[in-house]
């Protein structure tokens, strides 16, 4: 049997190339934007102290600060790394200061060695660990803000 000629049916367009859709995140794991957010808030306690050094790196605050008051209220997962950040940097900053008054007994200079460098490989790690997706808690900080 033959079919006629005004009933075939014609191929169908052709179609645009869909792009791949992203990668989805696992189940609960926060989105990209947000483990970006959240390693400039650790990283920006980092760039904040080597700037301000001078100042008694009291910089390390303004941008845990700044990251928390802008995204706590739309990333909850930056709003918890944020003030982690916050809080063990006030720490640091406490301990700061009782090594320099620690000083006068000559004890302060390698407590405040010990403490710079605790302070720098603790933060690349939360760094790190927040870039990952990872809850990170700093050991050691007092928790001020909650």
């Amino acid at each position: 049997m033959s079919v006629p000629p005004d009933s075939v049916v014609p191929p169908p367009p052709p179609h645009e190339p869909v792009p791949p859709p992203e990668p989805l995140d696992a189940v609960g794991m926060p989105s990209r934007e947000e483990r970006q957010w959240a390693l400039f808030a650790h990283l920006s306690a980092l760039l904040g102290g080597l700037v301000t050094s001078h100042f008694f790196g009291l910089g390390c605050l303004i941008g845990p600060l700044v990251i928390w008051l802008v995204k706590k209220d739309t990333m909850p997962f930056v709003d918890d790394q944020a003030k982690e950040a916050l809080n063990f940097n006030i720490t640091v900053a406490i301990a700061a200061v009782v090594c320099w008054i620690l000083v006068f007994v000559l004890i302060g200079i390698p407590l405040l060695i010990l403490l710079g460098v605790a302070w720098l490989v603790f933060v690349i790690i939360a760094a790190i660990k927040a870039n990952e997706g990872e809850r990170y808690r700093y050991p050691f900080t007092l928790r001020f803000i909650h």
